[in-house]
């Protein structure tokens, strides 16, 4: 029953409501009914998901090909008693899974951020008496008595309102706190429409009411939304995804390689044991060892990037999940815009002005036609701005820089045109001080205020309020300096082109009332008014909105807007930050609203989804589908927002954006990342930063594969040539940690390549390599092999020992890898064009590596665990001819498919 009645007491008569629920408003619940309803229905509480359990969760940190292929290598390894090197695959293996098991369990978390807005104090009619109650105590059927500052503590049907004003910004994304009534509603009132209802989780900024509760707990809109996050699947980032398919493709190529060594061998004669440590060799040899370590690497480095530029990462895949975006769908309020109602236009006397600036900040200047007006010399409009100002219970005030209203924004606005107009509060009110006052009430539309002009004068009365409330009231208008007949079409069309371009329209206008008078009322203003003019306002786009919005369609990232605010509003802000997509005959971005979005298909969604740029006045479940919507064709989506209601779809995109400064808890647990700053062009920065983590981490893999493809040929063929291995598995496992940590981790911090952000985003289910990368890796693969035969069997027709041999083998490759290392800081152009020494670190690598390379080759101790011998000048020199030449083979490939292709990048 609750929650039938709650998805239709809208539509419901609130004497009929009562009456369901079988409670009297006069008294409340009976205190045995309440015991009753509690048993029933529980505490309005959101019941608490448990999550996976720990052991298991860490478990499945391993459950990766490449990780199974190194875990199985570590075995084999420590089987054959090689304790060190199983030490070292192990080890990588943990640090990675540690972490991971760290960054996840989102969504319990944020189940609990719901719990914890839940826990408040509510003001509640028992037994005829009233009592302050922990909001877990509320069943249906509870009369709740509302005033400013209330948190709503249930969903609630109301009965009874005065003035009563509540923030839904939350839970609908609605900027504006919704004046609250008692009527009845149609069936197919959005939810950001329900005016005769109040929800959960809100917060009560004006005036006072009373409502019946008609759901608790989880079956409440906010309990609704809680069950969305808990059942949105989480899905995989691109990284991963094609960390995934690299890794099982990696696994395959090492099985059938190793089997191949093995069943080459046996055939050939050789101890089965003996193949199948050599077989172990190739695993290992073939295996990147290094690549998870170095994947987090980048990801971290990444992560501080990021935070530099106002961006804080949740989940580490998340960084290269934004290099990959292909839409955004962004939250308008506070991220698009500032948040701040703002006097843009001024109709007074029979003309328009424009007004400058934006938020409640007094900065900026009234204009006509681009010429600055003074106020004071132009009547008409001085009046419109000072029956703003002293019609008015707001105040503005400053902290920290930032400008901040105590009251109604749309006040806080009128407050801060005044000022920028050249009033005074305090003088004006010193001249015209207040006598009496009409409070703004939902039934009446308006607000009035009475004030003494001075001795033996007449009093004055100024009202604003909406037009359909003042203009039948007024017999007169301010045209052209004086007092003219009243044209209602006139005003009415101001107000429409107001309208059109997503302002709202406040009217004002005056009546000159006896000396005597000492009160207002009603029927004092019922007629005889003079219409003084309009101001229109709305919450403004932030000024680098624009250029972030450009930068991403630049780069190929479709920007979609999707808030619960209204379709003209949300389509004048799209128009003015330039967000492309269907549009209408008059050139304006389409908008679809929600309510429509009921009625369609999955496929006509989707198809939608695609095509318009703007959804405005969604619900909760509607953001989801939106999303789901998009990444059924193919879209790598990332999602902004900052209510509860955001939260789902913020969990379900492939990357969600929380707000730190105006955003919810609720939602800032749901996402991947946090804006500190809350604005879209952060976000734009972090697709940026995100597109050079992926770069620089398709830039290790494409120089470390060599490594592994190189020393798996080596062992290939020596076995099918039935010779000594020219490499041993110890000193594979030497190269592939040392190079990794030395050499290839500098890649990591390389600077971000030009033009990165004019390029189309990565597809999402593209390799991370394509055909011109992979053909690079194995001609480099051949060369380090060719490369270490070469050194192999030169040192042996020296007289060298095997093991000399094999040290010049291993210093070859290690070699090979760091000039190569020069040519993978740019995949396309030569490494000169990315500055010789902007990577610092890159150098400080390289004379590690050669440092440690040394000591490998000529330390006893080393020689020792490594089975390494030193080498003499000759050999050295000719381990540096070799791997010049590497480096040098790769340039002239890397410059002839520039050619041949006319691309640069």
């Amino acid at each position: 029953m609750q929650r039938i009645l709650d998805e239709h007491c809208h539509h419901i008569p609130a004497e009929e409501v009562l009456g369901i629920l079988g409670v009297d408003s006069a008294k409340g619940l009976d205190l045995f009914e309440v015991d009753h309803r509690r048993e029933r229905f529980g505490p309005n509480l959101l019941k608490e998901r448990k999550g996976r359990n720990p052991v298991l969760q860490f478990l499945l940190q391993f459950h990766q090909p490449l990780v199974y292929v190194l875990l199985a290598s570590a075995l084999i390894t420590a089987f054959m008693k090689g304790y060190v090197e199983a030490a070292v695959i192990f080890g990588v293996v943990l640090v990675n899974a540690v972490i991971g098991f760290i960054q996840e369990s989102k969504a319990l978390k944020a189940i609990h951020a719901l719990s914890r807005s839940l826990t408040s104090s509510a003001t509640v009619l028992r037994a005829g008496n009233r009592l302050r109650l922990p909001s877990e105590a509320l069943v249906p059927g509870d009369m709740v008595l509302l005033q400013s500052g209330d948190k709503v503590p249930a969903d609630l049907r109301l009965v009874q309102v005065r003035d009563l004003q509540i923030d839904e910004s939350a839970l609908t994304g609605e900027p504006v706190p919704v004046q609250k009534d008692t009527q009845v509603l149609a069936r197919d009132t959005s939810l950001g429409d329900r005016n005769n209802m109040a929800y959960s989780s809100t917060l009560v900024t004006y005036g006072t009411g009373a409502g019946v509760v008609v759901s608790t707990g989880d079956q409440t809109e906010i309990g609704r939304i809680s069950e969305l996050i808990a059942t949105a699947e989480v899905l995989e980032t691109s990284l991963t995804k094609k960390i995934h398919r690299f890794s099982s493709l990696l696994l395959y190529a090492v099985l059938v390689m190793a089997a191949v060594v093995f069943a080459a061998g046996v055939l050939y004669g050789e101890k089965p044991v003996e193949m199948f440590m050599a077989s172990v060799a190739l695993a290992i040899g073939a295996i990147p060892e290094g690549l998870p370590a170095a994947v987090t690497i980048i990801m971290a480095i990444g992560v501080a990037r990021m935070a530099a530029r106002r961006t804080i990462i949740r989940r580490l895949p998340a960084v290269e999940t934004l290099g990959s975006t292909t839409v955004i769908c962004s939250d308008k309020t506070g991220t698009l815009t500032q948040n701040q109602m703002t006097v843009q236009r001024i109709f007074a006397g029979g003309e328009s002005f424009e007004v400058s600036g934006s938020g409640y900040a007094p900065a900026g200047e009234i204009r006509k036609e681009g010429v600055t007006i003074d106020a004071f010399q132009h009547g008409p409009l001085l009046e419109c701005l000072r029956c703003g100002l002293l019609c008015n219970d707001s105040e503005i005030t400053a902290a920290d820089g930032l400008w901040k209203v105590q009251g109604d924004p749309t006040e806080g606005a009128l407050l801060s045109a005044a000022r920028k107009g050249s009033l005074s509060r305090d003088r004006e009110q010193l001249h015209l001080p207040r006598v009496d006052t009409i409070p703004f009430e939902s039934q009446h539309q308006y607000m009035a205020t009475l004030h003494d002009r001075g001795e033996g004068l007449p009093r004055i009365a100024f009202l604003k309020g909406s037009l359909e409330s003042l203009l039948d009231r007024c017999g007169s208008m301010i045209a052209n300096g004086r007092e003219v007949s009243l044209d209602a079409e006139w005003i009415r069309r101001e107000v429409e082109a107001m309208a059109n371009t997503g302002l709202r329209v406040l009217a004002f206008a005056r009546k000159e009332m006896p000396p005597a008078t000492a009160a207002l009322r009603h029927q004092d203003v019922e007629h005889g008014l003079v219409f003084i003019g309009l101001q229109g306002m709305m919450d403004p786009p932030r000024p680098e909105a624009s250029k972030a919005v450009a930068a991403c369609q630049r780069a190929g990232i479709r920007v979609k807007m999707i808030t619960g605010d209204h379709a003209a509003t949300a389509a004048s802000i799209a128009r003015q930050i330039g967000i492309a997509g269907a549009c209408e005959p008059d050139g304006s971005p389409r908008v679809a609203i929600g309510r429509d979005l009921e009625n369609l298909t999955d496929q006509e969604l989707i198809e939608s989804a695609e095509d318009i740029p703007v959804f405005a006045r969604v619900s909760p479940e509607q953001k989801l589908r939106l999303v789901e919507a998009l990444q059924a064709r193919g879209h790598v989506v990332a999602m902004t927002g900052d209510g509860v209601n955001d939260a789902p779809a913020l969990r379900k995109a492939n990357i969600g954006v929380a707000m730190a400064l105006g955003g919810t808890e609720v939602a800032r647990e749901a996402a991947d990342m946090v804006l500190t700053d809350d604005n879209f062009a952060s976000i734009e920065a972090a697709v940026e930063e995100g597109r050079g983590v992926f770069d620089n981490l398709q830039k290790f893999i494409v120089w470390t594969l060599p490594t592994n493809g190189g020393e798996g040929l080596v062992i290939l063929i020596a076995v099918l040539l039935g010779i000594s291995l020219p490499i041993l598995p110890v000193q594979i496992l030497w190269i592939n940690m040392m190079t990794a940590i030395c050499l290839g981790v500098t890649l990591s911090f390389e600077p971000k390549e030009r033009g990165i952000m004019d390029r189309p985003p990565h597809k999402a289910g593209a390799p991370i390599l394509d055909s011109l990368l992979i053909q690079r890796i194995l001609l480099v693969s051949v060369l380090l092999c060719a490369g270490a035969f070469a050194i192999f069997e030169w040192l042996l027709s020296q007289g060298s020992t095997v093991a000399e041999a094999r040290t010049g083998a291993v210093a070859m490759i290690v070699f090979g890898e760091l000039f190569y290392l020069f040519n993978c800081r740019s995949l396309r152009r030569s490494f000169l064009s990315t500055g010789l020494f902007s990577n610092p670190y890159l150098w400080l690598g390289s004379g590690l590596m050669v440092a440690l390379q040394i000591a490998f080759t000529h330390v006893p101790l080393m020689n020792r665990l490594f089975g390494s011998q030193p080498l003499d000048g000759p050999a050295w020199l000719l381990i540096l001819a070799f791997s010049l030449l590497v480096s040098l083979v790769v340039g002239i490939e890397k410059f002839l498919r520039g050619k041949l292709s006319g691309r640069s990048r």
